[in-house]
Parts: C-alpha cells; structure tokens; sequence
C-alpha cells in the first residue's frame, strides 16, 4: 500500500520534559492527524537523530500523522539499559498523549538499541482487551481483539538497524571482524563501555538469576505485556543493512540465522535505489520461515530461542544496501538519515516508510 498527499510546511516544537513534537503548520492539518508516531533514537544519541524523517513523514501526510521523537533516554542516558529507557520512554509516550487527547492510533519508528528500548516500552503500555484505565481515556479501540498501547490502535511498529538477537554472536558487531576471540573478550568487557545496556545487549545480565532481559521480551511476565503488545501491531517492520553495518549485523537486525540470509542484487526500482530485497515472513509455532537446519555455523541456543520466539509473529523484512556509497561504511547513520547533510543517500529507505505507513 502507498500512501499518497499533498506536502506541507512543517513545525517542530521542543519540549521541556524532553523531545521534539512535529506537525503540520497548517492548523486544519493539525487538528485533523489522529496517528501519533513515536521515533526513538540508538545509543547515545538524540531526538535530531530523526529530524529529516520526522518533518518528511509530516510533510507527506501533514492532515494523517503528528511524530513526537523521543528525548527522555539522550546520550549517556542510553547506557543505563533497555529496562530503565523503556520505562522513561513509556512514561514519555504517555505524557504526548495527554497532550494530543484527539490522538486515536500510534506507531513506532527505532533505530538501533532504541528498537529494544520500544519493545520494552509497549510491554508497559499494553492493555489487554477491555481493561480500564486512570491515566489516559479510554477510546472505542478498547474493545479490539488486540488490545492497545494506552488507549490507541497499534499500527506499525518499525525497527531500523536494531540488534533484536543481541550482539554478543558471530559476525552481531562486524568491526570485531568476525573473529571468536575478540567477540569473546568483548562480552567480557562491554559492561565497561556501555555500563548495563551492555550487558543487555551481549546477553551477559543475570538481575536476581533471571534470563536474560532479550529472553524475557518474548513473554509477558505480570504487567510487562512484551509479547502481547508486539502482537497487536498490525504492522512489524524490520529494516537491516546488508552489509558496511559496523555497529548492527545483518543477521541480528534482519532476525535471521545464517543459512537464511537471502542473494540480494542491486536495486532496479529508481524510487528505493538502496532497497535491495523485500519479504514477508509469516507467523510460525516454533519453526522457521522456511524448512532450515539450526545446526547452523555461529548460531548458539539463547540466539536460536530470540530467532524463534520473534518469528511467531509476522514481520515484513526490508534489506537495504549503500554498497556503492562513498559514505557506505556509515550505513548504520545512512539508513536513518541521521544528518541530512551527510546521510542524504538514505532518504530512500525513509521514502519506503512513508510510503508503506499503515495509516
């Protein structure tokens, strides 16, 4: 489905308690957009990490949507792990919404660790069908089979270049270069750099002999709905580079194991030059896409439970490519246009977004 309409000026407004808030200057436009779309940035970064893709969005569906990015997790707030941001951000999304009370649908948009960080976040958000609540009111979408995320219809729900398996596998973190004794000594040290988000992502936290906080995303667990509120998206979306990823591999970001990680050719389609492979991946009890071994080279088991929990649920699969950039070694800044003066070969991959919104 592409979406279409006419483009708008766009005016973006900080806010004390963190973020961005940005929507059509138009005032009918405004007032018309019931879809609020939430953007979280990567580790240590900032709510500018999504300013092109922000006004884009708005600029193109001005009367649809309003895009508030995140800010409540900036720079050093990011090492405090995926738990603790994902509280602040569930508390920030809440805030918006009080703010927008016409507000009837929301979706998600993450780059990198902030993925994790949304996943966590809805976890908090979620409520099952019919569930009253004192914070936000109430709307007609209570009643849905799926629940909500505090009172809104779930959407699309988008990662960018998020490690969903964690790094701590083969070939997860490509500047280690693939070499065992390096990603070994990294597990080993990361906490030093990255404090707790480290651990979390290279699978090394053990909070009161739990599993692993990745592990615990695949279940609901009391009022953390993970499992549930990912579910009721109508849309997941899981957008991965290929290759020149330095930060994120293929593998982890693509929520693949190796022996699936398709031939891509260069893109014929002049729209999305960078979009280089496309596929839907359908719900399976258990079992991967399609019929594969899991004896599968640089795969470990706590990789293969995070594969095939997450593939339970249906997930669009989007594989981008800056092979032939001079920048291609910034892929994981490219594929979110991080700075449009530098990152502009990715507004491509933010065209495709837009474009295939579930509005």
């Amino acid at each position: 489905m592409e979406n279409g309409g006419k483009e708008g000026s766009v005016c973006s407004l900080g806010m004390e308690d963190g973020g961005e808030d940005v929507s059509s200057c138009k005032q009918s436009d405004a007032s018309s957009a019931d879809h609020l779309v939430i953007m979280i940035h990567g580790i240590l970064g900032s709510a500018r990490d999504w300013k092109y893709a922000a006004e884009q969005f708005v600029s193109k569906l001005p009367d649809k949507v309003f895009v508030h990015c995140s800010e409540r997790n900036m720079a050093k707030l990011t090492l405090d792990g995926v738990d603790i941001m994902g509280e602040r951000l569930a508390e920030e999304v809440l805030d918006v919404i009080k703010r927008k009370p016409d507000i009837r649908k929301i979706s998600f948009v993450a780059h990198s660790v902030g993925g994790l960080v949304a996943r966590y976040a809805i976890g908090r958000l979620y409520r099952p069908p019919n569930r009253e609540s004192t914070e936000v009111s109430a709307t007609a979408c209570e009643k849905e089979s799926n629940g909500t995320i505090a009172g809104l219809e779930p959407m699309n729900f988008i990662t960018v270049a998020t490690p969903h398996l964690g790094s701590r596998g083969n070939k997860q973190v490509p500047f280690l270069f693939g070499v065992p004794a390096f990603e070994r000594a990294a597990s080993c040290v990361i906490h030093l750099i990255f404090r707790r988000t480290g651990r979390h992502l290279f699978l090394t936290d053990d909070d009161e002999g739990k599993p692993p906080l990745l592990r615990r995303l695949l279940e609901d667990n009391g009022e953390l709905h993970f499992m549930s509120a990912l579910r009721s998206f109508q849309r997941r979306v899981a957008y991965s580079n290929v290759g020149f990823d330095h930060i994120v591999g293929w593998r982890t970001s693509s929520i693949r194991r190796n022996i699936e990680l398709p031939k891509w050719e260069d893109s014929l389609d002049e729209k999305y030059p960078h979009i280089v492979y496309e596929e839907r991946c359908k719900a399976s009890d258990g079992e991967q896409c399609d019929s594969v071994s899991t004896d599968d080279d640089g795969f470990d088991e706590l990789e293969e439970e995070l594969v095939t929990g997450l593939s339970r649920l249906t997930w669009e699969k989007v594989d981008v490519s800056f092979h032939r950039s001079k920048l291609k070694s910034a892929a994981h800044s490219l594929i979110q246009v991080k700075e449009h003066y530098m990152h502009t070969e990715g507004s491509d991959v933010i065209q495709h977004m837009i474009d295939h919104l579930l509005l």
